[in-house]
């Protein structure tokens, strides 16, 4: 039975597979139903609803599927750190990280290693600036090529942080991707970059929009997809 901690009426918790996972709710002026999602690091289950909508209406939609929620944090990567773990994955592929005192600081690849030196209790931070170095190189390359494929110029580029969005493209017309997909093969990292640039032509998801999309990108868009939808939270278990 579920166990609800109601002492304080504005931070209620579940109990999911033996943790106390906060709920946070939110109201939104354009939602019309409930909605819920486990957070990528299952630290909490977010209930987004109408704004007429009761709290505890979002309680008791969140405890009638708690079997689904735990399936969903059953998921949920372990956090590792792969500094311990001598490894860490670069576009799809497996990195030795190999420390030596009288390297360089800056990470030196050579073929599947990672060569760096300089303190290795700064390790871990270093390691993810050279991650999204490489995301932000590899990115704008991406960019740049299905840009020229659209015929349209490449806009500016910004490595995102989301926790929900893999990737986005504003108004302005500036594309936002999400660093850790430098982790992922490079055909998923290039589905979002190349979905993305579709919608510098076509801001919606319309039949146009879909067409443009098949025309960019080279690969398996549905292989890609469900990569994302099935590996994608394994992105999140580095680096916080």
């Amino acid at each position: 039975m579920i166990e609800w901690l109601r002492a304080d009426r504005q931070d209620p918790a579940i109990e999911l597979l033996g943790r106390t996972v906060p709920i946070h709710i939110t109201r939104h002026a354009r939602a019309r139903r409930l909605t819920m999602r486990l957070s990528h690091d299952g630290g909490a289950v977010r209930v987004t609803l109408p704004r007429w909508s009761r709290s505890a209406e979002a309680l008791r939609f969140a405890r009638d599927r708690r079997d689904w929620l735990e399936a969903q944090l059953a998921k949920v990567p372990v956090r590792e750190n792969p500094v311990t773990r001598g490894h860490l994955t670069w576009c799809g592929r497996k990195l030795a990280i190999d420390w030596r005192a009288d390297a360089p600081r800056r990470p030196v690849r050579s073929g599947d290693t990672l060569t760096l030196g300089g303190p290795r209790e700064t390790l871990p931070q270093r390691l993810a600036r050279w991650l999204e170095s490489e995301a932000e190189r590899l990115m704008a390359d991406d960019l740049a090529f299905y840009c020229e494929r659209a015929k349209i110029a490449a806009p500016t580029l910004k490595l995102s942080r989301a926790q929900r969005r893999w990737g986005s493209c504003s108004s302005s017309g500036t594309v936002r991707i999400n660093w850790r997909l430098v982790q992922a093969p490079d055909a998923v990292r290039r589905s979002v970059v190349a979905h993305e640039t579709a919608h510098l032509v076509h801001f919606d998801h319309s039949p146009a929009f879909h067409a443009l999309l098949a025309d960019l990108y080279e690969g398996d868009q549905h292989w890609a997809d469900a990569w994302l939808k099935n590996r994608g939270r394994t992105l999140y278990a580095d680096f916080g």
